[in-house]
């Protein structure tokens, strides 16, 4: 019997290996929590599995100042699947980002950018939303990300058409239009994370307009990858 292979995910890394920012500032359980994370993924993901990781991976301003954040992600086992968050300010085009991941033989990552990937029989989608409390044209953003996502969503039933479960993956807490695009298509599942401290009193999970929430930020999660199927 072949062993059926696992999607995980956590969000919210915020790694800052080469600038040493330290994230305890924001309380006392992020103290080395690039470790606990690290101890967590190693006894719990094996080589063939996938992590899903939506959105701020790495506190770099430049993708040449992520090599240590990257390197610490390719050293750890499955593949990963890294979605952009709104302190990924590192974060170029695609053909950019495999490039450094090619020039770096970082072998095990890759971009969820208006594009999307099947695993096993799941289908990944994303884009990383938007808030209303970010400055800036809220229904402009709300217009392009929904855009994104719709994208990601094309671009799936193109390349492995419209018969598997759909993941979908956001940085932001999914608003109401792009629930609506989902139900749109049928997804089941969407993962999202950006909250932290007292922020998490917002959270919401579990059945909304038919799609379960799941929130995975590293520190809501404790620092333990969350078993997504």
């Amino acid at each position: 019997m072949v062993k059926k292979l696992s999607i995980y995910a956590i969000s919210d890394l915020h790694l800052s290996l080469k600038n040493n920012k330290p994230m305890d500032i924001f309380g006392n359980e992020w103290k080395n929590h690039d470790e606990k994370i690290k101890k967590d993924w190693k006894e719990k993901v094996k080589e063939n599995d996938l992590v899903l990781l939506p959105g701020d991976f790495s506190w770099a301003t430049y993708l040449e100042d992520t090599y240590p954040d990257f390197e610490y992600l390719n050293n750890l086992p499955g593949k990963k699947i890294l979605l952009k968050g709104n302190h990924d300010y590192w974060w170029s085009t695609i053909t950019s980002m495999r490039k450094y991941l090619e020039e770096n033989s970082f072998k095990n990552i890759d971009f969820l950018y208006n594009n999307s990937y099947c695993f096993e029989e799941h289908i990944i989608v994303g884009t990383r939303g938007w808030s209303a409390l970010e400055e800036g044209d809220t229904e402009k953003m709300i217009k392009r990300e929904c855009a994104r996502l719709e994208l990601s969503f094309l671009d799936s039933i193109k390349k492995y058409g419209k018969d598997k479960p759909i993941i979908v993956c956001m940085h932001y807490p999914p608003m109401k239009e792009f629930l609506a695009i989902m139900k749109k298509y049928n997804a089941k599942i969407c993962l999202y994370g950006h909250l932290h401290g007292k922020q998490q009193l917002e959270v919401k999970e579990g059945i909304v307009n038919g799609v379960n929430l799941l929130m995975v930020s590293s520190d809501y999660l404790q620092f333990k990858l969350k078993k997504i199927v």
